[in-house]
């Protein structure tokens, strides 16, 4: 009898599993339409209840299901207060019905529903997200289940994993964090690399060699989660597998800015990348980039369950799903990143430039030797290595990374060169950014700067994506595969998101056979937001229904105007500092008040030039006498700001009164939440106030500061300095 009860709680467990992750829909013939409701829900995924955004009151949306060959029609229903969209990844579909707000698609607006038809022409796996502002992070994401005509690989069950990263603070705020440099981030994650590590490690001279070429140090993800998810939650447990059960895991990274380490304990090959067969392969582990799709096929083991195990690559945590009951074959543990390690790699980078021709050689022999041994297996001639034309120090370049990065595990089980008789438009892309701003870039232009990308049906586009970078980049390009070009050769595997590791190159060719206008984006969701994507176009004309829907709201995303202030209550004085900016433009407003009546007031506007250098106009109050707030002088000031080796922040000016001035200033890490910080100004009167003659009497005048800042949190810091103008004291510092 208790055998039986047993059975029947874990067959509604089992069921009530399920119907999280599906939707059942409505078929009639050979059409299958699904209805979902977006609409925000509070949720509560790390000991506090925030608001989120979920598909029919689920996170992960539900699952939808398909066999090739038949039609689909989802309505899409926007309960929310602001507009809403639905990208299909990885789809191949017509263009109108991508999901992309105002490129290919409308919005979906509030109280409105939008209704999605196209063919299912593929199989495999894929999913589905918000691609409006930042919803992506808050919830709206799913899988997408194609099953295919008829079965290529043998297997038992069928069981979807959506990885995801959460936080709850709201997105739009995360990315004002970033804009603003606040490393706080970087402190929750316990990953800076202040002067006391580095001493500690040996590693200053690595660290001085980077600050030298203004980059601040070694990292991996710009955000600190407070959960990692698989379907919603931490860790899972699907308990309806059986020992010897070949289970056909389906596993989608849905992050906004998470790559995830896979491992799995027992017995997994690796059969499919972004919803397209692969020569099946076993992998101890296996980086999955944000956006990409990977399918497993595992056998549960005699034990009865195996563990599948979600590292979050910057170590900061993982989920992990248990598939089957009894004794648990675990997943291999992996150690968080060694960044002092890193950190020395990079500052001998020169050292590893001399050692790169001999490490690249045996590289490539390496690969060669590797695909001598696949043409054999395959009966592919030596004359297929040329891939259509392509020289081989083009497939070299695309392998020249790290090999923890590359994707030369991947293998087509069948050839996947285009046409060779094909015209071959080459194309060039650097990844680039300035991390200290926030500004993500490709070929240094963010998105609302540049003109589409030409493309022309009928020809071969090849791309060749350069990482300018210490950050990865996982870029996806909508409506389309390609081909990423690795040591396969004639088999390399089609994908539609492919990660350009840091400082690395990829390159990627497709057949240009589509129409209309496509996106192509860093799918780091703060990334694409603050510039990295550009449009793809065939030049066709704009789709009638998208005239009321200018492209500028995409395109203006990286306009944004991001605000935020700084408070300083001391002992000694008290300051505020108020800042707006974008991309290019920064308002700034600062004021000033010792307790001794000396008070100083600054706004300013400056243009962004260069990546470290701007020029700016500015008007100034001040008062030249302590405790005399009625003697206050105001002045204009022109001037330019360049950002120097090792985070010298320089000023140099002159004021309406033709009075030049110069300044320094700077903040260093010392220990893992203490800054020290310093500012020095000297500024001369030549004597053109008091109508001397130039030069006779010079009158200069100096300010300085030093202080330590200890950081308590996103928003709080304590404070202590001294000011020549103050004198010394201490207080708290509040950020907003």
């Amino acid at each position: 009898m208790k055998t039986k009860i047993l059975n029947i709680t874990l067959l509604f467990f089992t069921l009530a599993i399920f119907a999280q992750e599906k939707l059942t829909p409505e078929i009639e013939g050979n059409t299958v339409t699904y209805r979902f409701t977006v609409d925000e829900k509070m949720v509560n995924f790390s000991g506090k209840e925030v608001e989120a955004m979920a598909v029919n009151n689920s996170i992960p949306a539900p699952t939808l299901t398909f066999t090739e060959g038949q039609n689909a029609v989802i309505y899409v229903t926007n309960s929310m207060s602001v507009e809403t969209s639905v990208h299909w990844h990885g789809l191949i579909l017509p263009n109108f019905q991508d999901g992309v707000p105002y490129l290919n698609t409308p919005p979906i607006l509030p109280g409105k529903t939008h209704k999605f038809e196209f063919p299912i022409n593929q199989s495999g796996t894929y999913w589905y997200h918000s691609h409006t502002g930042l919803q992506e992070q808050r919830g709206v994401y799913g899988a997408i289940v194609i099953k295919p005509k008829e079965k290529t690989f043998e297997y038992d069950y069928d069981l979807s994993l959506v990885l995801s990263d959460w936080i709850d603070e709201k997105p739009k705020s995360v990315l004002k964090n970033l804009k603003r440099g606040n490393e706080w981030y970087s402190i929750k994650r316990r990953t800076t690399q202040p002067l006391s590590k580095t001493i500690a490690n040996g590693a200053l001279g690595a660290q001085l060699k980077l600050w030298s070429k203004r980059m601040p140090g070694i990292d991996i993800s710009d955000v600190a989660f407070d959960a990692f998810l698989t379907n919603g939650k931490p860790t899972q447990n699907y308990k309806q597998f059986k020992a010897g059960d070949k289970v056909r895991v389906r596993m989608v990274n849905a992050s906004a800015a998470t790559y995830f380490w896979i491992t799995i304990g027992g017995k997994a090959m690796l059969i499919s990348s972004d919803g397209i067969d692969v020569v099946p392969v076993h992998r101890e582990k296996v980086l999955h980039a944000i956006a990409e799709t990977y399918d497993y096929i595992v056998t549960i083991p005699e034990s009865g369950a195996v563990e599948i195990r979600a590292t979050a690559q910057d170590g900061s945590g993982y989920t992990s799903a248990v598939l089957g009951s009894g004794t648990v074959t675990k997943a291999k543990v992996l150690p968080a990143p060694d960044y002092m390690k890193m950190l020395k790699e990079m500052g001998n980078m020169k050292k590893m430039k001399s050692d790169k021709m001999s490490i690249q050689k045996d590289n490539a022999m390496s690969d060669m030797d590797g695909m001598k041994e696949d043409m054999k297996m395959s009966g592919m001639k030596n004359e297929d290595t040329k891939m259509n034309g392509m020289k081989m120090d083009g497939m070299q370049k695309g392998m020249k990374m790290n090999n923890e990065f590359s994707y030369d595990y991947l293998k087509s089980p069948v050839k996947t060169t285009i046409h060779s008789e094909l015209p071959t438009k080459e194309i060039e892309l650097n990844l680039t950014g300035n991390m200290l701003r926030y500004v993500w870039t490709i070929n240094n232009k963010v998105l609302s700067e540049v003109d589409k990308i030409k493309i022309k049906r009928g020809e071969k586009t090849r791309i060749t994506l350069n990482n300018k970078t210490m950050m990865h980049h996982p870029m996806h390009l909508h409506g389309h595969f390609f081909r990423v070009l690795n040591a396969n050769g004639a088999y390399s595997p089609l994908k539609h998101t492919v990660n350009v590791p840091p400082m690395g190159s990829i390159t990627i060719e497709f057949d240009a056979n589509e129409t209309g206008d496509w996106f192509f984006h860093c799918h780091v969701l703060y990334h694409a937001k603050a510039g990295m994507a550009r449009i793809f176009s065939y030049g066709d004309a704009k789709d009638p229904r998208l005239v009321k829907y200018p492209l500028s709201n995409l395109t203006k995303a990286d306009k944004t105007i991001y605000k935020w202030g700084e408070a300083t209550v001391a002992s000694h004085m008290t300051s505020v500092a108020l800042v707006a900016t974008n991309t290019y433009n920064q308002f700034n407003f600062s004021t000033e008040y010792g307790w001794n009546k000396n008070v100083e007031i600054i706004a300013d506007y400056e243009r962004y030039l260069g990546t470290y250098f701007r020029a700016y106009a500015g008007i100034e109050f001040e008062n030249e006498i302590e405790d005399s707030l009625g003697d206050i002088e105001t002045v204009g000031r022109l001037g330019v700001r360049w950002l120097l080796p090792y985070f010298i922040d320089s000023d140099l000016s002159i004021d309406t009164q033709l009075r030049p001035q110069i300044g320094f200033s700077t903040a260093v890490p010392i220990f893992p939440r203490v800054l020290l910080q310093g500012m020095w100004q000297w500024q001369a009167d030549l004597g053109f106030k008091n109508d001397l003659p130039i030069g006779k009497d010079i009158v200069s005048d100096y300010t300085w500061n030093v202080g330590l800042e200890y950081i308590l949190s996103k928003n709080f810091s304590l404070s202590g300095s001294y000011d020549n103008r103050f004198g010394t004291g201490g207080g708290l510092t509040m950020r907003f």
